[in-house]
Protein backbone atom coordinates (compact mmCIF):
# COMPACT_ATOMS: atom_id res chain seq x y z
CA UNK A 1 0.00 0.00 0.00
CA UNK A 2 1.48 3.56 -1.10
CA UNK A 3 1.87 5.65 1.86
CA UNK A 4 1.87 9.45 1.70
CA UNK A 5 4.21 11.45 3.52
CA UNK A 6 3.71 15.19 4.23
CA UNK A 7 6.58 16.89 4.59
CA UNK A 8 8.07 18.99 7.22
CA UNK A 9 6.88 22.24 4.81
CA UNK A 10 3.71 21.39 3.85
CA UNK A 11 2.79 20.31 7.39
CA UNK A 12 3.93 23.70 8.36
CA UNK A 13 1.82 25.34 6.07
CA UNK A 14 -0.90 23.07 6.61
CA UNK A 15 -0.78 24.24 10.09
CA UNK A 16 -0.25 27.69 9.75
CA UNK A 17 -4.05 27.31 7.62
CA UNK A 18 -5.47 26.27 10.20
CA UNK A 19 -4.37 28.64 12.94
CA UNK A 20 -5.78 31.11 10.73
CA UNK A 21 -9.07 29.15 10.95
CA UNK A 22 -9.68 27.95 14.04
CA UNK A 23 -7.46 30.88 16.67
CA UNK A 24 -9.19 29.35 19.24
CA UNK A 25 -7.90 25.95 18.92
CA UNK A 26 -3.95 27.11 19.01
CA UNK A 27 -5.30 29.31 22.14
CA UNK A 28 -6.37 26.32 24.27
CA UNK A 29 -3.76 24.58 23.17
CA UNK A 30 -0.89 27.60 24.32
CA UNK A 31 -2.91 27.01 27.75
CA UNK A 32 -1.90 23.48 28.41
CA UNK A 33 1.32 23.60 30.26
CA UNK A 34 1.76 19.79 29.93
CA UNK A 35 5.31 18.53 28.25
CA UNK A 36 3.73 17.15 24.56
CA UNK A 37 7.10 17.07 22.92
CA UNK A 38 7.33 20.36 21.98
CA UNK A 39 9.62 22.91 24.25
CA UNK A 40 8.51 23.69 27.46
CA UNK A 41 5.50 26.98 27.41
CA UNK A 42 5.55 26.46 23.54
CA UNK A 43 1.95 25.90 21.84
CA UNK A 44 1.18 22.11 20.92
CA UNK A 45 -0.03 21.80 17.47
CA UNK A 46 -2.73 20.58 16.28
CA UNK A 47 -3.79 17.04 15.66
CA UNK A 48 -4.61 16.69 11.35
CA UNK A 49 -8.41 15.90 12.61
CA UNK A 50 -8.33 19.30 14.33
CA UNK A 51 -6.89 20.87 11.15
CA UNK A 52 -9.65 19.01 9.10
CA UNK A 53 -12.25 20.13 11.28
CA UNK A 54 -11.17 23.35 11.06
CA UNK A 55 -11.20 23.11 7.31
CA UNK A 56 -14.54 21.82 7.33
CA UNK A 57 -16.26 24.61 10.02
CA UNK A 58 -14.76 27.00 7.87
CA UNK A 59 -16.97 26.31 4.58
CA UNK A 60 -19.76 29.00 4.64
CA UNK A 61 -22.86 28.40 2.37
CA UNK A 62 -22.74 30.24 -0.90
CA UNK A 63 -26.52 31.37 -1.17
CA UNK A 64 -26.66 35.12 -0.95
CA UNK A 65 -29.71 36.61 0.75
CA UNK A 66 -30.71 40.08 -0.52
CA UNK A 67 -33.51 42.32 1.79
CA UNK A 68 -35.27 44.86 0.21
CA UNK A 69 -35.70 47.85 1.68
CA UNK A 70 -31.72 47.64 3.47
CA UNK A 71 -32.23 48.38 7.05
CA UNK A 72 -33.02 51.73 8.37
CA UNK A 73 -34.81 52.53 5.26
CA UNK A 74 -37.29 55.32 6.28
CA UNK A 75 -40.56 56.19 3.81
CA UNK A 76 -40.77 52.84 2.79
CA UNK A 77 -43.36 51.54 -0.10
CA UNK A 78 -46.30 50.00 1.37
CA UNK A 79 -46.88 48.31 -1.81
CA UNK A 80 -43.49 47.12 -3.49
CA UNK A 81 -40.67 47.77 -1.54
CA UNK A 82 -40.71 44.64 1.37
CA UNK A 83 -39.15 41.55 -1.10
CA UNK A 84 -36.65 38.68 -0.25
CA UNK A 85 -34.52 37.50 -3.03
CA UNK A 86 -31.55 35.18 -2.99
CA UNK A 87 -28.63 33.64 -5.58
CA UNK A 88 -27.09 30.50 -5.41
CA UNK A 89 -29.69 28.81 -3.12
CA UNK A 90 -32.98 28.72 -2.24
CA UNK A 91 -35.39 30.47 0.68
CA UNK A 92 -36.45 27.80 3.30
CA UNK A 93 -37.89 30.69 5.22
CA UNK A 94 -39.17 34.29 5.85
CA UNK A 95 -40.70 35.84 8.53
CA UNK A 96 -41.72 38.83 8.58
CA UNK A 97 -43.11 41.13 11.23
CA UNK A 98 -43.93 44.30 12.58
CA UNK A 99 -42.54 46.14 15.54
CA UNK A 100 -45.62 44.79 17.75
CA UNK A 101 -44.61 40.86 16.95
CA UNK A 102 -47.73 40.70 14.10
CA UNK A 103 -47.29 38.70 11.52
CA UNK A 104 -47.43 39.59 7.73
CA UNK A 105 -48.73 37.33 5.76
CA UNK A 106 -46.10 36.41 2.56
CA UNK A 107 -45.02 33.23 0.54
CA UNK A 108 -41.85 32.21 -1.13
CA UNK A 109 -42.16 31.65 -4.53
CA UNK A 110 -42.46 28.18 -5.98
CA UNK A 111 -38.56 28.23 -7.34
CA UNK A 112 -37.77 29.63 -4.03
CA UNK A 113 -35.86 32.44 -4.87
CA UNK A 114 -37.88 35.11 -4.07
CA UNK A 115 -40.56 36.26 -1.34
CA UNK A 116 -42.99 38.91 -0.52
CA UNK A 117 -45.56 39.94 0.90
CA UNK A 118 -49.44 38.72 0.31
CA UNK A 119 -50.68 41.91 1.79
CA UNK A 120 -50.16 45.82 2.12
CA UNK A 121 -48.39 46.76 5.34
CA UNK A 122 -49.27 49.39 7.38
CA UNK A 123 -47.92 53.28 7.32
CA UNK A 124 -45.83 54.66 9.58
CA UNK A 125 -45.29 50.89 10.95
CA UNK A 126 -41.49 49.28 11.79
CA UNK A 127 -41.33 46.22 10.36
CA UNK A 128 -38.67 43.22 10.58
CA UNK A 129 -37.88 40.43 8.04
CA UNK A 130 -35.73 37.54 8.94
CA UNK A 131 -34.64 35.41 5.99
CA UNK A 132 -33.30 31.93 5.83
CA UNK A 133 -31.80 30.12 2.46
CA UNK A 134 -29.66 27.25 1.46
CA UNK A 135 -27.12 26.22 -0.99
CA UNK A 136 -26.97 22.76 -2.91
CA UNK A 137 -24.93 21.46 0.16
CA UNK A 138 -27.06 22.31 2.70
CA UNK A 139 -25.69 25.03 4.22
CA UNK A 140 -27.44 27.72 5.47
CA UNK A 141 -27.35 31.50 5.34
CA UNK A 142 -29.21 33.93 7.23
CA UNK A 143 -30.21 37.78 6.82
CA UNK A 144 -32.32 40.58 8.83
CA UNK A 145 -33.95 43.94 8.09
CA UNK A 146 -35.38 46.55 9.85
CA UNK A 147 -37.20 49.17 7.98
CA UNK A 148 -40.23 51.98 8.39
CA UNK A 149 -42.75 52.11 5.61
CA UNK A 150 -43.95 55.59 4.92
CA UNK A 151 -46.44 57.76 7.46
CA UNK A 152 -49.56 59.94 6.85
CA UNK A 153 -47.63 63.14 6.88
CA UNK A 154 -44.80 61.73 4.39
CA UNK A 155 -47.47 60.32 2.00
CA UNK A 156 -50.54 61.47 0.18
CA UNK A 157 -53.32 59.64 -1.55
CA UNK A 158 -56.03 60.25 -4.11
CA UNK A 159 -59.86 60.01 -3.74
CA UNK A 160 -61.47 59.57 -6.92
CA UNK A 161 -64.67 59.60 -8.86
CA UNK A 162 -66.54 57.44 -10.43
CA UNK A 163 -66.41 54.21 -8.43
CA UNK A 164 -65.14 51.14 -9.77
CA UNK A 165 -67.69 48.87 -11.23
CA UNK A 166 -69.79 51.46 -11.76
CA UNK A 167 -72.01 52.69 -14.90
CA UNK A 168 -72.07 56.52 -15.62
CA UNK A 169 -73.20 59.13 -18.19
CA UNK A 170 -70.99 59.98 -20.91
CA UNK A 171 -70.07 63.57 -19.28
CA UNK A 172 -68.34 61.68 -16.06
CA UNK A 173 -64.42 62.43 -16.48
CA UNK A 174 -61.99 61.07 -14.01
CA UNK A 175 -61.54 63.08 -11.01
CA UNK A 176 -58.93 63.02 -8.61
CA UNK A 177 -58.41 65.23 -5.57
CA UNK A 178 -55.33 64.37 -3.42
CA UNK A 179 -55.23 65.01 0.26
CA UNK A 180 -51.88 66.92 -0.25
CA UNK A 181 -50.65 69.50 -2.49
CA UNK A 182 -48.88 68.36 -5.51
CA UNK A 183 -45.77 70.02 -6.86
CA UNK A 184 -44.12 67.45 -8.68
CA UNK A 185 -47.08 67.10 -11.00
CA UNK A 186 -45.80 65.51 -14.13
CA UNK A 187 -44.17 62.91 -12.14
CA UNK A 188 -47.70 61.98 -10.49
CA UNK A 189 -49.47 61.88 -13.73
CA UNK A 190 -46.74 59.92 -14.98
CA UNK A 191 -48.09 57.34 -13.07
CA UNK A 192 -51.68 57.93 -13.52
CA UNK A 193 -53.48 56.41 -16.91
CA UNK A 194 -56.78 56.44 -17.90
CA UNK A 195 -57.79 54.63 -20.83
CA UNK A 196 -61.45 54.23 -22.91
CA UNK A 197 -61.75 50.48 -24.80
CA UNK A 198 -63.19 53.23 -27.89
CA UNK A 199 -59.86 54.18 -28.20
CA UNK A 200 -60.84 58.12 -27.40
CA UNK A 201 -57.21 59.99 -26.48
CA UNK A 202 -57.16 60.58 -23.20
CA UNK A 203 -55.74 64.11 -21.25
CA UNK A 204 -55.52 64.67 -17.66
CA UNK A 205 -55.92 68.60 -16.57
CA UNK A 206 -54.61 70.17 -13.43
CA UNK A 207 -57.25 72.75 -11.86
CA UNK A 208 -55.36 73.05 -8.88
CA UNK A 209 -52.13 71.25 -6.68
CA UNK A 210 -54.68 69.03 -5.37
CA UNK A 211 -57.39 67.76 -8.23
CA UNK A 212 -56.59 66.37 -11.41
CA UNK A 213 -59.41 65.20 -13.84
CA UNK A 214 -58.96 63.26 -17.64
CA UNK A 215 -61.54 63.56 -19.81
CA UNK A 216 -61.66 62.83 -23.90
CA UNK A 217 -61.65 65.47 -26.59
CA UNK A 218 -66.04 64.51 -26.72
CA UNK A 219 -67.88 62.69 -24.51
CA UNK A 220 -67.05 59.29 -23.61
CA UNK A 221 -68.46 56.66 -26.28
CA UNK A 222 -71.73 54.89 -25.15
CA UNK A 223 -71.12 51.47 -24.16
CA UNK A 224 -67.77 51.40 -23.56
CA UNK A 225 -65.25 50.59 -20.98
CA UNK A 226 -62.87 53.37 -19.23
CA UNK A 227 -59.73 51.93 -17.02
CA UNK A 228 -58.13 54.23 -14.37
CA UNK A 229 -54.74 52.63 -13.43
CA UNK A 230 -53.27 54.17 -10.13
CA UNK A 231 -49.67 53.51 -9.82
CA UNK A 232 -48.27 56.00 -7.47
CA UNK A 233 -46.96 53.78 -5.10
CA UNK A 234 -42.95 55.50 -4.20
CA UNK A 235 -44.15 58.54 -6.69
CA UNK A 236 -42.34 61.40 -4.91
CA UNK A 237 -45.19 63.95 -5.48
CA UNK A 238 -43.88 66.82 -2.93
CA UNK A 239 -40.49 67.12 -1.33
CA UNK A 240 -40.88 64.28 1.12
CA UNK A 241 -44.13 63.21 0.05
CA UNK A 242 -44.53 59.72 -1.37
CA UNK A 243 -47.37 58.53 -3.04
CA UNK A 244 -49.02 54.90 -1.89
CA UNK A 245 -51.71 54.05 -4.51
CA UNK A 246 -51.36 51.02 -6.63
CA UNK A 247 -55.01 50.13 -8.20
CA UNK A 248 -56.43 49.61 -11.12
CA UNK A 249 -60.16 50.67 -11.83
CA UNK A 250 -62.48 50.16 -14.19
CA UNK A 251 -66.57 52.09 -15.07
CA UNK A 252 -68.60 51.64 -17.47
CA UNK A 253 -70.22 54.01 -20.34
CA UNK A 254 -74.01 53.96 -20.41
CA UNK A 255 -76.38 54.94 -22.97
CA UNK A 256 -75.87 58.75 -24.41
CA UNK A 257 -78.17 60.93 -22.59
CA UNK A 258 -77.87 64.84 -22.84
CA UNK A 259 -80.50 67.24 -21.52
CA UNK A 260 -80.44 70.61 -22.69
CA UNK A 261 -81.93 73.61 -20.61
CA UNK A 262 -83.17 76.53 -22.69
CA UNK A 263 -84.29 78.95 -19.97
CA UNK A 264 -85.59 81.74 -22.09
CA UNK A 265 -88.09 79.03 -23.62
CA UNK A 266 -88.38 77.12 -19.79
CA UNK A 267 -88.09 73.95 -21.42
CA UNK A 268 -85.96 71.33 -21.00
CA UNK A 269 -84.97 68.39 -23.77
CA UNK A 270 -84.10 65.08 -23.35
CA UNK A 271 -82.08 63.10 -26.20
CA UNK A 272 -80.79 59.53 -25.83
CA UNK A 273 -78.26 58.66 -28.60
CA UNK A 274 -78.87 61.96 -30.17
CA UNK A 275 -83.24 61.71 -30.18
CA UNK A 276 -85.60 63.25 -27.78
CA UNK A 277 -87.16 60.83 -25.65
CA UNK A 278 -88.86 63.97 -23.24
CA UNK A 279 -89.61 67.39 -23.16
CA UNK A 280 -90.12 69.11 -20.12
CA UNK A 281 -91.23 72.81 -18.67
CA UNK A 282 -88.95 73.96 -16.22
CA UNK A 283 -88.39 76.74 -13.84
CA UNK A 284 -84.65 78.10 -13.75
CA UNK A 285 -83.06 81.15 -11.75
CA UNK A 286 -84.53 84.30 -11.64
CA UNK A 287 -83.62 87.19 -13.42
CA UNK A 288 -82.03 88.06 -9.74
CA UNK A 289 -80.70 84.94 -9.30
CA UNK A 290 -79.64 83.31 -12.78
CA UNK A 291 -78.70 80.03 -13.30
CA UNK A 292 -75.08 79.26 -15.13
CA UNK A 293 -74.70 78.38 -18.57
CA UNK A 294 -72.71 75.63 -19.31
CA UNK A 295 -72.63 72.02 -19.82
CA UNK A 296 -72.70 70.57 -16.39
CA UNK A 297 -72.55 66.81 -15.04
CA UNK A 298 -74.60 65.12 -12.75
CA UNK A 299 -72.50 64.28 -9.84
CA UNK A 300 -74.58 63.12 -7.07
CA UNK A 301 -78.66 62.10 -7.05
CA UNK A 302 -80.84 62.07 -3.45
CA UNK A 303 -84.43 60.93 -3.70
CA UNK A 304 -85.02 64.11 -0.81
CA UNK A 305 -82.43 66.20 0.72
CA UNK A 306 -82.49 69.24 2.33
CA UNK A 307 -81.85 72.64 0.90
CA UNK A 308 -80.62 75.82 3.22
CA UNK A 309 -79.95 79.37 1.56
CA UNK A 310 -77.59 79.97 4.05
CA UNK A 311 -75.47 76.77 2.69
CA UNK A 312 -74.63 79.21 -0.97
CA UNK A 313 -74.92 82.93 0.54
CA UNK A 314 -78.56 83.21 0.42
CA UNK A 315 -79.48 84.84 4.06
CA UNK A 316 -81.85 87.35 5.22
CA UNK A 317 -80.75 90.02 7.73
CA UNK A 318 -80.75 88.10 10.76
CA UNK A 319 -78.14 85.53 9.02
CA UNK A 320 -80.75 82.84 8.61
CA UNK A 321 -81.63 81.08 4.81
CA UNK A 322 -83.58 82.79 2.54
CA UNK A 323 -85.06 79.40 2.13
CA UNK A 324 -85.02 76.47 4.00
CA UNK A 325 -86.78 72.98 2.49
CA UNK A 326 -85.70 69.92 4.47
CA UNK A 327 -87.51 67.48 1.68
CA UNK A 328 -86.13 68.94 -1.68
CA UNK A 329 -87.39 66.03 -3.72
CA UNK A 330 -85.57 64.15 -6.77
CA UNK A 331 -82.90 66.08 -6.64
CA UNK A 332 -79.55 65.91 -8.70
CA UNK A 333 -76.40 68.31 -8.02
CA UNK A 334 -74.64 69.77 -10.59
CA UNK A 335 -72.25 71.84 -9.17
CA UNK A 336 -70.39 72.29 -6.42
CA UNK A 337 -71.48 75.06 -5.19
CA UNK A 338 -75.26 74.03 -5.00
CA UNK A 339 -76.66 74.37 -8.19
CA UNK A 340 -78.83 71.35 -9.08
CA UNK A 341 -81.97 70.04 -11.20
CA UNK A 342 -84.37 69.21 -8.29
CA UNK A 343 -88.39 68.28 -8.11
CA UNK A 344 -90.15 71.60 -6.71
CA UNK A 345 -94.16 71.20 -5.03
CA UNK A 346 -93.89 74.22 -3.14
CA UNK A 347 -94.67 76.45 -6.60
CA UNK A 348 -98.14 76.66 -8.20
CA UNK A 349 -97.93 74.12 -10.93
CA UNK A 350 -98.59 77.45 -13.79
CA UNK A 351 -94.90 78.42 -13.50
CA UNK A 352 -93.20 75.64 -14.89
CA UNK A 353 -92.94 76.58 -18.57
CA UNK A 354 -93.88 80.15 -18.19
CA UNK A 355 -91.98 82.06 -15.06
CA UNK A 356 -87.96 81.79 -14.19
CA UNK A 357 -88.48 81.59 -10.13
CA UNK A 358 -85.67 80.22 -8.27
CA UNK A 359 -82.26 80.91 -6.49
CA UNK A 360 -80.31 79.28 -9.38
CA UNK A 361 -81.73 75.68 -9.80
CA UNK A 362 -83.49 74.02 -12.49
CA UNK A 363 -86.98 73.21 -10.84
CA UNK A 364 -89.67 70.58 -12.18
CA UNK A 365 -93.11 69.90 -11.15
CA UNK A 366 -93.09 67.56 -8.41
CA UNK A 367 -95.12 66.11 -5.80
CA UNK A 368 -94.17 66.42 -1.73
CA UNK A 369 -92.38 62.98 -0.49
CA UNK A 370 -90.35 61.91 -4.01
CA UNK A 371 -93.54 59.42 -4.03
CA UNK A 372 -95.72 60.00 -7.42
CA UNK A 373 -93.57 58.30 -10.33
CA UNK A 374 -96.11 60.45 -12.74
CA UNK A 375 -94.48 63.96 -12.12
CA UNK A 376 -91.97 65.37 -14.34
CA UNK A 377 -88.79 65.49 -11.70
CA UNK A 378 -89.78 61.60 -10.67
CA UNK A 379 -89.92 60.36 -14.38
CA UNK A 380 -86.00 62.76 -15.00
CA UNK A 381 -84.48 61.28 -11.87
CA UNK A 382 -85.49 57.70 -12.44
CA UNK A 383 -84.15 58.09 -16.12
CA UNK A 384 -81.02 60.10 -15.30
CA UNK A 385 -77.42 58.61 -13.84
CA UNK A 386 -74.46 60.18 -12.38
CA UNK A 387 -72.58 61.35 -15.34
CA UNK A 388 -75.11 62.32 -17.25
CA UNK A 389 -74.74 65.85 -18.97
CA UNK A 390 -77.38 68.65 -18.89
CA UNK A 391 -76.83 72.15 -20.63
CA UNK A 392 -78.50 75.26 -19.60
CA UNK A 393 -78.43 78.09 -22.33
CA UNK A 394 -79.89 81.55 -23.17
CA UNK A 395 -79.61 82.09 -19.45
CA UNK A 396 -78.46 85.60 -18.75
CA UNK A 397 -75.49 84.43 -15.81
CA UNK A 398 -71.80 83.25 -16.75
CA UNK A 399 -70.49 79.90 -18.06
CA UNK A 400 -70.09 78.11 -14.89
CA UNK A 401 -66.25 77.41 -14.04
CA UNK A 402 -65.06 74.46 -14.99
CA UNK A 403 -64.17 73.15 -11.86
CA UNK A 404 -66.99 73.67 -10.33
CA UNK A 405 -68.30 70.62 -10.29
CA UNK A 406 -67.32 67.99 -12.80
CA UNK A 407 -68.48 70.66 -15.35
CA UNK A 408 -64.66 70.60 -17.60
CA UNK A 409 -66.24 70.25 -20.51
CA UNK A 410 -66.51 74.03 -20.59
CA UNK A 411 -63.19 73.87 -21.56
CA UNK A 412 -62.36 73.67 -25.11
CA UNK A 413 -60.09 70.83 -25.84
CA UNK A 414 -56.90 73.12 -26.12
CA UNK A 415 -57.34 74.29 -23.47
CA UNK A 416 -58.55 71.13 -21.58
CA UNK A 417 -54.55 69.84 -22.75
CA UNK A 418 -52.48 73.22 -22.12
CA UNK A 419 -53.65 71.90 -18.31
CA UNK A 420 -51.23 68.43 -18.52
CA UNK A 421 -48.22 68.47 -16.93
CA UNK A 422 -46.96 65.72 -19.17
Amino acid sequence: MEMRVMTDGKRRKSLAVAAAVLGGVLVLSACNDGDKGGAAGSPTPPSQSQVDEAAEAAKTSKAQIVIAPKTGTQNASINNDAKVTVTEGKLTDVTMTSAEGTKVKGEIAADGLSWKPSEQLERATVYKIAATAADAEGLEAHENSSFTTVSKANSFIGNFTPEDGSTVGVGMPVSINFNKAITDKAAVQGGITVTSSSGQEVVGHWFNPQRIDFRPDKYWTEGSTVTLKLDLDGVEGADGVFGVQQKTVTFKIGRNQVSTVDVATKTMTVTQDGKTIKTIPISAGSPDNPTYNGQMVISEKFKETRMNGATVGFTDDDGKGEYDIKDVPHAMRLSTSGTFIHGNYWGPDSIFGSANTSHGCVGLNDAKGAGDPNQQAAWLFDHSIVGDVVIVKHSKDKTIAPDNGLNGWNLSWADWKAGSAV
